[in-house]
């Protein structure tokens, strides 16, 4: 089993690096590996270095251009090297059979955002997971609850975006996972 990670090209905040390494360590210890940005700075660099440390299988995937901007993680036993951003997600998509979101920025945002999405149009049933550290998915959750209680998003495809705060619950959560079946909402007349 493989996890695909998304997370931050820069370090934040210490409590976060300690949440990834912990998670990274975690799942190498479970013999579940990882999948991520094929980058060695910010968090996604915590979480490459400590899957490495514990043993774990990393795969990178990382598109030339950052290669050639001197990014990609130097001692990655696989480093898949991809043509663009989007190849980079639908290579990640494939490889891992679940996705988790960590801490960063607008970039973790869209990659969460897409999987989640295909998940919900039936391009995959893999589970999609965000990981809540010191709460700072609290805000981002109130926006979601809001767009499910204005009608803009059912329900229950919320309630199957997971919401944790360490590896254990990402293995549960992923443990326990039943994919929402794909129905469309008709619009009122």
């Amino acid at each position: 089993m493989r996890v695909a990670v998304f997370t931050g090209s820069r370090p934040g905040l210490g409590s976060h690096r300690r949440a990834a390494a912990d998670l990274a360590t975690r799942l190498a210890e479970a013999g579940v590996g990882v999948v991520y940005g094929g980058g060695h700075v910010g968090l996604m660099g915590v979480v490459a270095d400590a899957a490495l440390a514990a043993g774990g299988e990393v795969v990178g995937v990382i598109p030339q251009h950052l290669v050639d901007d001197e990014l990609a993680h130097p001692r990655l036993p696989r480093l898949d090297v991809v043509g663009s951003m989007h190849e980079r997600k639908a290579r990640m998509a494939e490889l891992a059979d679940a996705f988790v979101a960590l801490p960063g920025a607008a970039g973790t945002l869209e990659e969460l955002f897409e999987a989640w999405t295909w998940g919900m149009l039936g391009l995959h049933a893999k589970p999609v997971v965000l990981l809540d550290v010191d709460g700072f998915r609290e805000p981002l959750l109130a926006q979601l609850q809001r767009m499910a209680d204005d009608g803009y998003l059912e329900q229950r495809r919320l309630d199957a975006l997971g919401v944790v705060t360490d590896a254990a619950g990402l293995l549960a959560f992923v443990e326990g996972y039943e994919h929402p079946p794909r129905t469309w909402a008709t619009t009122p007349r």
